[in-house]
This record gives C-alpha cells, structure tokens and sequence, in this order.
C-alpha cells in the first residue's frame, strides 16, 4: 500500500477544525494570517447542493483541505487548496483537486477556476501541476472613500446596467480578464459577467457607468460591502466587480464617481478589480488612485471531458 493510499477525501465536518486550523493557521507567516481558520466553521455549515469543503483524512490527522463552490450552471471555483506540511509529497493536493473537478462535473460545471497570489510560486506550480491553465490576471485599484470627489468637466455618471453592459462589452478590459469580474455571491472569486448580473447588481448594490455626448466611455459595478477585524478595530470595505474605462479622463470620473459611491456607504476603503495591463495601471497611476503592489492570477481547467 502506497501512502497516498492511505488517504480518504472526504466532505469535511466540524469536529475537524481543530486538525485544520492546525496547519492553516500559519500558512504564509511573513505575509499575515490565513483566513481558513474564520472561515471553516461557516464552510462546513453552509455546504449543499453548490458548495462542497473536502478534507484529506489521514486516519487521526487531516493531510489537507479544498472546497469547491458553482458559480453559474456551468462554472465552478476551487478555493482553499492547503495542504499540511506533514503529507507534503504524498499526493494531497491532488486529490483533492480531482475530488473538487469530480463534484463540478456532476453538478454541470464545464469548467473550474482558482485564483493564486502571483508571489505564491508554490501554489502557481501545483495549480499547473493538477490540471489549471493560465488564464487571466488583474490588479486592485483602491479610490479613498470621498463624498467631494469630482471628475474631468464634460463627463457624466449613470446608474444604469445596460449603458454599463455597453461598456463592458466595447472595453479593451473585457478581452484582457476573458470576460470575468468578482462574482456577486463569493469573495475572492471570479465569473463570467452578463446582462443579468449587471442588473442583479444595479438591484442589489450599484451599477455605475461613465458617458459624454458621444457615448459610453467607462463602467463599474458594486458587489459587495463587507467588513473585517483589524489590530485597530472593524474596517469597513465596499468591493467593485471591475473597472474598465476608455482613457485616463474617464479613469478619472469613474474612480470619483466610486470615491463618492463609497463615501455614501459609509466605508473604509474600496477596491475595484481592474486589468493588469500596462496602460490600465498606469492610467489608475495617472489618476492618482492608489493600487496594490502585485497583481492576482487566475487559472482554470477545462472539465468538458471525462
């Protein structure tokens, strides 16, 4: 019998925090905490028909931890891939990989994607490893909360999801990121904008759009307010699926018109899921926006076989 044989995937349960937050706790100590130990006890609650937390059970130990999570009829996201130091080199990873990809298919998904930190090499070459390709990458911009924020003269905002789609639909952006932005329902993850999840926002949350006299020029789209334990507190954060514009100006008006949106919110900080390209960076640099230091990596695996 091999090791990896040793090993059952199974759905994961509460009595096996312990054992996780063990090994979880610390993943990358010199870049802050992990954030599976706050969220194990709500995975293992909320699992159902689109949601699936497997563990790696090694007997009286768990090897390793991954949920899966169906975005759309057809779309599925793996999150959470850890595996402890101990069971590294036993084929943990994986297996639950595959164990993720097998529920995807059965519950219709034609394809499933992660998302990796572009400074986790490790993770990068395990991805590639068990099956996900590269597909896209992109940056957060971070407008500061802003009620007085005003853009370029000429340029107007409209909360109004199909100007909005007809941005999105003519953006250099949408190309760049193959038609993804930040899912409604799930942080961290990505999936395939359409017509009705732009309207599903401008219901739940808001959709912003930037246009002149001859057109559309820009457009984002709130998802999410949320809120998380700092050393200092509770900050509050308000999150936007993307941002696409057509030049700096319109850069300009959209981040303004989400400075303000986040300033009637009440929030923190903001971030807006933005293309890494050189001129979508360089274009928020030219706004004098804030943005992160490294850009996020999506991959994804096909399951349309067997």
């Amino acid at each position: 019998m091999s090791d990896a044989d040793e090993l059952t995937v199974r759905q994961a349960r509460a009595d096996d925090r312990e054992a996780v937050v063990a090994f979880t706790e610390s993943t990358w100590p010199e870049r802050g905490d992990d954030y599976i130990p706050r969220v194990f006890d709500e995975w293992v609650e909320t699992d159902g028909p689109t949601q699936r937390t497997f563990v790696l059970d090694a007997g009286d130990d768990i090897a390793g931890i991954c949920q899966g999570v169906l975005l759309s009829e057809h779309e599925a996201w793996a999150q959470g891939m850890r595996v402890n130091p101990d069971y590294r080199g036993r084929k943990a990873s994986p297996r639950l990989t595959h164990a993720v990809f097998d529920w995807a298919r059965e519950q219709g998904a034609t394809v499933c994607r992660n998302m990796v930190f572009s400074w986790n090499a490790a993770g990068l070459g395990q991805s590639r490893a068990v099956g996900f390709d590269p597909r896209t990458e992109f940056r957060w911009a971070e407008p500061d909360p802003d009620a007085d924020a005003t853009g370029p003269d000429g340029l107007r905002v409209v909360a109004d999801p199909s100007t909005a789609w007809t941005a999105w639909q003519r953006s250099e952006g949408r190309d760049h990121l193959a038609g993804l932005t930040l899912a409604s329902d799930e942080s961290w993850a990505l999936a395939e904008l359409t017509p009705e999840r732009l309207h599903d926002a401008a219901a739940d949350e808001r959709v912003l759009a930037v246009a002149d006299d001859d057109g559309v020029r820009g457009m984002t789209f709130r998802v999410r307010t949320d809120e998380h334990e700092t050393d200092g507190g509770t900050e509050r954060f308000a999150e936007y699926g993307v941002g696409v514009w057509d030049d700096v100006a319109a850069a300009r008006a959209l981040f303004a018109a989400v400075a303000r949106d986040a300033a009637d919110l009440g929030v923190d900080r903001t971030r807006v899921l933005i293309p890494e390209t050189v001129r979508h960076v360089s274009d928020v640099a030219a706004a004098r926006v804030g943005f992160s230091d490294e850009p996020d990596f999506v991959l994804e695996a096909d399951l349309s076989g067997e």
